[in-house]
């Protein structure tokens, strides 16, 4: 009686070791920049002077991850608005794509992300590795680099897209 005894102990104890070891491993981070420091080098960053060349040479889908409140004040030309909250939902979904008079991306199609300051855009390219993306990159220093660089390209494409020459009425 005394040996099934200590092999019950033995056992219930083996087996509340392996459950409790076999837990939830995931790293946890401290702050945000700790995070984007870890998956900083895991990724591949675009300059603002290359985006700039491939808006007009290259086949680029350029997905702007800021919230809508941020992106309609001011975005790079060309750029899609996804907020980083929603993008798992959305790059998939073909209604979505048809709203935006796009057709979906292909899984290899380059896709460059972008946001503030470059860290929601790094941060979203995992996810979307996960959907089967294999081809993303962020924009490095993310917009607020951008109207750096670039400071009156919003305003000239305001310029060409309103400036028509003619006078069409309306307010």
């Amino acid at each position: 009686m005394m040996k099934y005894n200590y092999l019950y102990k033995l056992t219930l104890l083996l087996a509340l070791f392996f459950m409790f070891s076999c837990g939830n491993t995931e790293k946890t981070y401290n702050s945000i920049d700790e995070w984007v420091a870890e998956v900083e080098p895991t990724v591949e960053s675009i300059s603002v002077e290359e985006l700039h060349a491939a808006i007009d040479t290259a086949d680029i889908l350029l997905i702007d991850v800021r919230e809508s409140y941020e992106f309609n004040p001011g975005y790079i030309p060309i750029a899609v608005n996804i907020p980083r909250g929603v993008i798992d939902f959305k790059m998939g979904n073909d209604a979505f794509w048809e709203s935006q008079t796009l057709y979906p991306p292909e899984k290899d199609v380059q896709i460059i992300l972008v946001c503030k300051k470059g860290k929601r855009s790094l941060l979203t390219i995992p996810i979307l590795k996960k959907l089967g993306y294999s081809n993303v990159k962020y924009l490095k220093g993310g917009f607020k680099q951008w109207e750096l660089t670039y400071p009156l390209e919003q305003e000239k494409n305001l310029e060409l897209f309103h400036d028509s020459g003619e006078e069409v009425g309306g307010c």
